[in-house]
Parts: C-alpha cells; sequence; structure tokens
C-alpha cells in the first residue's frame, strides 16, 4: 500500500485498514509458527503498512 493511497483514506478508514492489518499480522505469525507461512515477505510488507498507516493517522489527528 503507497503512502498516497493511505493519504486520501479517511480517519475511519485507516482504523479499519490498521484493525484488518493487525489480524491478518496475526494469521500470520500462526502460520509461521506451525510453518505453514509460504510468502514470508508477506510479514514484512504488513508491518511496514502498519506503521505507515499509524504515522498518517497521527499526523491527521495533529492537524485536525
Amino acid at each position: 500500500m503507497k503512502a498516497t493511497e493511505v493519504r486520501d483514506l479517511t480517519p475511519d478508514q485507516l482504523d479499519a485498514k490498521l484493525v484488518e492489518l493487525k489480524r491478518e499480522a496475526f494469521n500470520l505469525r500462526f502460520q509461521g509458527a506451525s510453518g505453514q507461512l509460504e510468502n514470508t515477505v508477506r510479514v514484512r510488507e504488513i508491518r511496514r503498512d502498519v506503521a505507515r498507516i499509524k504515522t498518517i493517522l497521527k499526523e491527521k489527528m495533529t492537524t485536525a
């Protein structure tokens, strides 16, 4: 997910996306622990997307 895509979302949409990504990260951690994880790069992508969303949410809250 690109930063420009994230910036276009409203704070409510960002919160929903954050919950969705955290749920996916949780599931991927279990897949990794059980040896069923096929796409290991996805873990890093999700972690970075979560950080990106949190940063942009913080920016939007301080400017609003």
